[in-house]
């Protein structure tokens, strides 16, 4: 499968929204061919370089995981200006990847296969009336509020919604977003809650 990439100093999460401002003509070119053929698109954390092209430097590097990306909602406030909502789908592992004379990337990706629903366990039920918490704390047509339906009952669902909101650098972010196991990423964002004294009482 081969989409357009847009390397981002941002984590995307399956199920998770992400605004962007687009002002750059490869990308306005991206989004216009997206919006007209209803394709998808792949959004990586930058590991090297920089989100905005600059002549003479080397277009940004990106992480060899991302996540697939529809375009939700947009608006153009002012001319050159693009605003969207990108919708993360399923989660890809970068085949390879170049540069398109007009500064685009473009890749060749291999679709990770989403996990079957797990029910959360029950030690990790804990973490559930927080994120409910967190989640009703966003406004209703907040553009970074998770896409419906609410998924509290799926660990899957549950990881990738608190990996989109802690307090954690885009690193951590990343790795999360690669663990395959769902139940490890619950334990690793168990244990950061529990020891920051952030889980309510058992």
């Amino acid at each position: 499968m081969i989409v357009p990439l847009f390397p981002l100093q941002s984590v995307l999460f399956p199920g998770g929204r992400l605004p962007l401002r687009i002002f750059e003509q490869r990308y306005m070119d991206m989004a216009a061919a997206c919006l007209k053929e209803s394709a998808s698109f792949g959004i990586c954390l930058i590991a090297r370089g920089e989100e905005v092209a600059r002549a003479g430097h080397k277009p940004a590097e990106p992480h060899a995981v991302g996540t697939l990306a529809q375009i939700a909602d947009w608006d153009m406030p002012q001319l050159g200006v693009l605003n969207i909502v990108a919708q993360g789908g399923e989660r890809f592992r970068l085949q390879r990847h170049w540069v398109e004379d007009s500064g685009l990337l473009r890749g060749e990706v291999e679709v990770i296969d989403s996990p079957a629903v797990l029910p959360v366990p029950g030690p990790y039920a804990r973490l559930v009336p927080l994120l409910r918490a967190i989640v009703e704390g966003i406004a209703g047509g907040a553009p970074n509020a998770p896409a419906q339906p609410y998924r509290f009952f799926d660990a899957d669902w549950l990881g990738m919604r608190y990996a989109e909101v802690l307090p954690i650098p885009m690193a951590a972010r990343q790795k999360l977003l690669e663990l395959e196991d769902s139940i490890d990423r619950l334990e690793i964002i168990y244990r950061f809650l529990e020891g920051k004294g952030l889980l309510p009482d058992a």
